[in-house]
């Protein structure tokens, strides 16, 4: 007999969160973002959070309402792109800051899934990736206060290699095109990219589905349930409500319409 994870709110969804957690949350941009899970999150009022994620939302947007309220108050992250009120908090020590390339944050959360405590790999090599220097945190006056540390560097086959640690955080929030029962998920283009490397590193995963299916074909199944422990089905409004973090438009063709 398969196990049913669906719960019937949000806040059911966050039980046991707390005070000073960790999460990986998903998404890439604003594509795939887990908006319901984290507004139920700024709702609970915890604060002190550590969040992993490939960036930390848009200003007003994404992880940017937990940001903007100060509930945050360290971030691995790859990107700050452009989020001038993480930028602002950033550079002036209001939060602690992580970053790491892109590539090796993905292998890190995949790999504290999998039960892989650490592993070597060529990026950040020759960098304050690897030697270390970056900053960590500032004092209020922008001047470094904490830096990060060197990491250790071998060679392998006459190349070096940088030890990176995988990631496992206390919950992760993830978002979903289609989910079941069972906590199967499947993610749609973009938003592919981190949600199910989020999932795989969280104790706790919740999974927000744009539609609940009651069943999925085992081939069509991009991150199986065993690492999804709650699964939250929204409305088709929720469903339907998605950012669009730089919208561009072209001058129309003779007689034509706009597009985007």
């Amino acid at each position: 007999m398969r196990r049913d994870k669906v719960v019937a709110t949000a806040a059911e969804a966050l039980a046991g969160v707390h005070d000073g957690a960790s999460f990986a949350v998903g998404g890439f941009g604003l594509s795939g973002i887990p908006n319901v899970l984290i507004q139920a999150l700024y709702d609970t009022g915890v604060t002190g959070i550590g969040v992993v994620s490939n960036n930390c939302g848009v200003d007003g947007g994404g992880l940017g309402i937990l940001l903007a309220a100060g509930r945050i108050a360290r971030v691995t992250a790859s990107y700050i792109g452009d989020n001038k009120e993480f930028a602002r908090q950033y550079l002036g020590g209001d939060i602690e800051v992580e970053l790491t390339p892109q590539g090796s944050l993905a292998e890190r959360l995949r790999a504290g899934g999998s039960g892989i405590p650490a592993f070597y790999t060529p990026a950040g090599v020759g960098t304050p990736v690897a030697d270390g220097g970056l900053p960590l945190r500032h004092h209020p006056d922008g001047t470094v206060a904490v830096a990060s540390p060197p990491k250790e560097v071998r060679e392998f086959d006459g190349r070096e290699y940088v030890l990176e640690h995988g990631i496992r955080t206390d919950f992760a929030l993830v978002r979903a095109a289609r989910g079941d029962r069972s906590g199967n998920l499947v993610f749609h283009r973009s938003a592919r990219n981190f949600n199910p490397l989020a999932a795989m590193a969280g104790r706790i995963t919740v999974a927000e589905v744009e539609e609940l299916a009651e069943h999925i074909d085992p081939d069509e199944v991009h991150l199986p349930g065993v690492f999804v422990q709650r699964v939250l089905p929204l409305t088709p409004e929720q469903a339907a409500d998605k950012g669009i973090e730089r919208r561009t438009t072209t001058p129309p063709p003779a007689g034509g319409t706009v597009t985007e």
